[in-house]
């Protein structure tokens, strides 16, 4: 079946089909060693919500947990979708669990047929948010409360990042998160946002494939605001700048933070058709590129950039940093991002008349659909 004819019925039935196969999955534990006197136990909101789950999921039901449910469920599609186009690799899965409430899923193929690494995890966060913590969002979002006490929080979101073999198909990574502050009473959360986005690297710029992935989540951004791909084109073009470098990590896509101008429906509404998009995304890309022949030099200069992924992932990427600064989290799935191999080579410069489109591009970003 050809990704232009593979629709979410296939998408949905090749997810129960590979959750039917019972993958082997390990637990394993993501928590911080307790202080001296410390106790730690599930927050209230995480039991009320374990309740919520037995008797069933509703419309009406808490946002952080359709969210939670979405994430798990698109897991399961693209992990599905993209086992079938590797045609060997299999997912490892590890499922884990935190005290304070919460669980993930992180799923990982590597040294595949058409993947050396592919990652998409899922996490779900109750937890306290330090005071510093608390007074920095109240930037963003100044209906918090000055404060001096811990708050509540909770978090979820879904993390894909994908390195192909071919030096001809491009790297990929999404992430769709969800975040409330202080909901801990079982009321309404004191503050919420979402946050998410897309972006394509390349080793080997082909402009039709930049193209592609570009209009598929303009496509989906203007179901819902006309302002989106614009304004989040533009912030992803920020955003993935690697200062050091004075490039950005490759051709764009889309970003965004701290939505919360719309109701948490329509906003829900956005990200899931961003998440549904991915696969039609990244697909068609990689049904194009998978099996073209590749050169020693092609394949040196991937791991030349993938070096440069690696750079923006550890030093300025907000998820990262913030991951590997809390407590208590999994730094496997954290570093899940990472590619297997990459390669820094001193006073390295590239071969310009190989590569001059694609330094251009880095350099000055452009506008792959008129806006």
């Amino acid at each position: 079946m050809s990704a232009k004819t593979f629709t979410a019925l296939g998408v949905a039935a090749a997810a129960a089909a590979f959750w039917s196969q019972k993958p082997a999955i390990q637990t394993v534990e993501c928590e911080a060693p307790p202080k001296k006197d410390e106790k730690k136990k599930s927050s209230k909101t995480a039991e009320d919500d374990k309740k919520r789950k037995l008797e069933g999921l509703t419309p009406d039901s808490p946002m952080r947990l359709r969210m939670e449910t979405f994430n798990k469920q698109l897991q399961a599609e693209i992990t599905a979708r993209l086992e079938k186009l590797d045609g060997v690799g299999k997912f490892k899965v590890d499922s884990w669990n935190r005290v304070e409430g919460g669980d993930g899923i992180s799923m990982v193929l590597q040294d595949g047929k058409v993947f050396e690494k592919a990652g998409v995890g899922v996490s779900v966060v109750y937890g306290m948010l330090p005071p510093a913590a608390v007074a920095q969002m109240r930037a963003q979002h100044p209906n918090i409360a000055v404060t001096k006490e811990a708050m509540p929080f909770f978090a979820t979101g879904i993390s894909c990042v994908i390195h192909p073999h071919n030096p001809n198909a491009p790297t990929v990574h999404f992430n769709y998160r969800y975040f409330e502050l202080g909901s801990e009473d079982g009321g309404e959360p004191v503050s919420w946002w979402f946050g998410g986005g897309c972006d394509l690297t390349p080793t080997i710029l082909y402009e039709e494939d930049a193209v592609h992935f570009h209009r598929v989540i303009k496509e989906a951004c203007d179901k819902h605001d006309p302002r989106y791909y614009r304004d989040f084109k533009k912030w992803c073009d920020e955003y993935f700048y690697i200062p050091h470098r004075g490039e950005r990590r490759g051709v764009g896509g889309i970003f965004f933070d701290d939505l919360d101008d719309k109701k948490p429906d329509e906003l829900f509404a956005f990200v899931q058709t961003c998440g549904k998009a991915f696969l039609d995304q990244y697909i068609p890309i990689m049904e194009r590129r998978k099996d073209m022949p590749f050169s020693d030099d092609d394949k040196h200069w991937q791991q030349i950039r993938r070096g440069r992924y690696v750079e923006f992932n550890l030093v300025y990427d907000r998820g990262t940093k913030f991951g590997l600064l809390t407590p208590g989290a999994r730094i496997e799935s954290i570093l899940m991002t990472m590619p297997l191999t990459a390669r820094w080579e001193y006073m390295h410069e590239p071969d310009l008349k190989a590569h001059a489109r694609l330094m251009e591009t880095l350099r000055v970003p452009r506008d792959w659909i008129p806006l």
